[in-house]
């Protein structure tokens, strides 16, 4: 009785480490939806994986599923670590929003991402805060933001301390985190934590194809549904 005891003690306390955000429908709508992406051009991301530099992969399953995302919605981009800053302080403040929320913003964001070369550091909090404070801006209703990366922060911030602290004020943000290629375990609780919190997915990709269907499974949950009951028929 004493083990079992001990057993539900040690499931309780991730829980009870901070308060979980469960929306009542976090399920991706195809039209009228606020989707921000911020995505990671540190300097790993020029590393190869595949035969490819994964700053390509990522580039190439973005131009994949921009075009299925209905035109309805309003579409942002943010990226950090573009630009490659001597002074710490200036490194850790690498974050740009290059394509505000609008619709139609496919094509924009695709020119945008073909530009930019992975160079610095990666300020994940710091791109947060300005996607909450700035891009979203004047926007009401839910709001969502997919953060792909390839690392954990490595500025003097954690994601997960603002994620908890962010909840406790606002409940219309949902942060997906997808970890591309992600191998280290702080890191990794890191992100799983932003994720949780907010009531966002957390998923992990280490390959191409789990790149794709990660993103896949993200935006176009709706096309999931449609080839489930196409199969049960």
């Amino acid at each position: 009785m004493k083990r079992w005891v001990i057993f539900i003690f040690l499931i309780a306390i991730p829980v009870l480490a901070y308060e979980v955000y469960m929306p009542d429908d976090f399920q991706y709508k195809e039209q009228g939806d606020k989707l921000l992406f911020v995505v990671d051009f540190s300097n790993s991301m020029s590393e190869y994986l595949e035969n490819q530099t994964k700053v390509n992969l990522v580039k190439n399953v973005l131009n994949r599923i921009l075009p299925q995302i209905s035109p309805d919605t309003k579409l942002g981009l943010r990226v950090y670590g573009h630009n490659c800053n001597i002074m710490a302080l200036q490194a850790c403040r690498s974050s740009e929003l290059l394509v505000p929320l609008g619709e139609n913003n496919a094509s924009k964001i695709s020119s945008a991402i073909y530009k930019l070369r992975p160079r610095g550091m990666t300020p994940i909090t710091y791109s947060l805060k300005q996607a909450v404070k700035k891009d979203f801006a004047n926007f009401d209703g839910a709001k969502h933001i997919i953060l792909l990366t390839d690392g954990g922060e490595n500025c003097d911030e954690s994601p997960c301390d603002y994620a908890i602290s962010l909840v406790k004020t606002r409940r219309d943000i949902n942060i997906d985190v997808i970890a591309f290629n992600v191998h280290d375990s702080d890191d990794l609780a890191q992100l799983k934590c932003t994720a949780d919190v907010t009531g966002g997915k957390f998923i992990e990709a280490d390959t191409n194809a789990q790149l794709v269907q990660s993103m896949e499974d993200l935006i176009l949950p709706h096309k999931q549904v449609e080839a489930l009951i196409w199969g049960k028929n």
